[in-house]
């Protein structure tokens, strides 16, 4: 595996952004930045070989901090929503910034996801590093982020995340990386084949919070247990789907076992002939069909993006499951280490 690092841009604080790449003996490569522990390309070839970014990026490497899409960075201290910004804990009630109407989102507008992490090579691998102090965003406790990637011969990339905390607080880590499996700049992947091994999912109210109870995708738009065209139904009469102006809710992996591997979702593009198939540890995705893509920065080969033109799968815990006391426990405590992985296998 060749890894190399380069200085890519230096951040308006004054902290510098590096660029990885980890590129494997075909030549398919990853780059990751130091913005947000993001995933800035993925190269992989299509079933004629030819090689394309099959991710979302920037032109601008500093258009990556504040972003609206969050694009291939890490969200957190608890990646989606927090109703009302606001969660009790341990009998003390929590405030944080409100940055999706009500909500809280993606752990506010100062998140992870916008800082410059501390960066490394570590043998094969690449860290990224990020220390949250006590009373960041709200959020109590000072806690110890780490991103740690490593890429295949075989076109896996996967991520470990961690966290460590000296205080009772959250913790909800993702990549909220985008894809495109026939090329960043090719346009819409409503024609994109999606299967999830979820047989249910969350409805939420119109803000998108979970209103608690999950509910059977059977006979409904959201079932992706067989693959299907993610635009066959997005734009059904169905309220999920007018809420969010297409898909942007969370699914239960069926059958999700804490710290085991699972598949959790894959996706075909028909066109190049890629397939990438993700599995994780985590409990839940969050699908996100890119339906506010319009008006964010100009991508890396120079194209104006629309919407739809990449999808988010995010393996994540539930969202607002601080304030959801049926949901997965996403408290972190003193002496515990969270530990998740995410493995996105690449084939053509």
């Amino acid at each position: 595996m060749q890894i190399t690092k380069e200085l890519w841009a230096t951040a308006p604080d004054g902290k510098e952004i590096f660029r990885y790449t980890l590129k494997n003996a075909s030549g398919a490569y990853v780059q990751l930045a130091s913005i947000g522990a993001a995933i800035v390309s993925v190269v992989v070839p299509d079933k004629d070989g030819k090689l394309d970014d099959v991710v979302l990026g920037y032109a601008d490497p500093l258009d990556y901090i504040g972003d609206g899409p969050c694009c291939g960075k890490v969200p957190g201290r608890f990646a989606n929503r927090i109703r009302d910004g606001k969660f009790t804990l341990d009998g003390v009630e929590y405030t944080l910034p409100i940055n999706n109407g009500p909500n809280h989102l993606h752990g506010g507008p100062e998140g992870f996801a916008n800082r410059v992490w501390d960066s490394r090579v570590e043998g094969d691998a690449v860290e990224f590093l990020y220390y949250s102090e006590d009373g960041e965003a709200g959020y109590p406790g000072n806690l110890k982020a780490v991103a740690h990637y490593e890429w295949s011969e075989d076109n896996e990339l996967k991520l470990i995340l961690t966290a460590e905390t000296d205080a009772p607080t959250v913790v909800n880590l993702t990549s909220h990386v985008y894809f495109n499996l026939d090329g960043e700049a090719s346009g819409t992947v409503l024609d994109h084949k999606l299967a999830l091994n979820a047989s249910q999912y969350l409805p939420t109210d119109p803000t998108q919070i979970p209103l608690g109870e999950p509910a059977d995708v059977a006979g409904t738009p959201m079932d992706f247990v067989e693959a299907k065209p993610i635009g066959q139904d997005i734009r059904a009469d169905f309220e999920a789907l007018k809420i969010g102006k297409g898909y942007d809710h969370c699914w239960l992996i069926d059958g999700a076992m804490p710290g085991q591997l699972s598949t959790c979702a894959e996706l075909w593009a028909a066109k190049s002939g890629r397939k990438v198939e993700i599995l994780t540890t985590q409990p839940a995705v969050q699908v996100y069909t890119g339906n506010w893509l319009k008006g964010s920065p100009k991508g890396k080969y120079g194209r104006e993006f629309e919407d739809y033109d990449a999808i988010a799968i995010e393996c994540q815990h539930t969202p607002d499951a601080p304030n959801q006391p049926g949901f997965p426990t996403t408290v972190l405590r003193p002496g515990e280490v969270l530990e998740e992985a995410i493995i996105w296998a690449f084939t053509a």
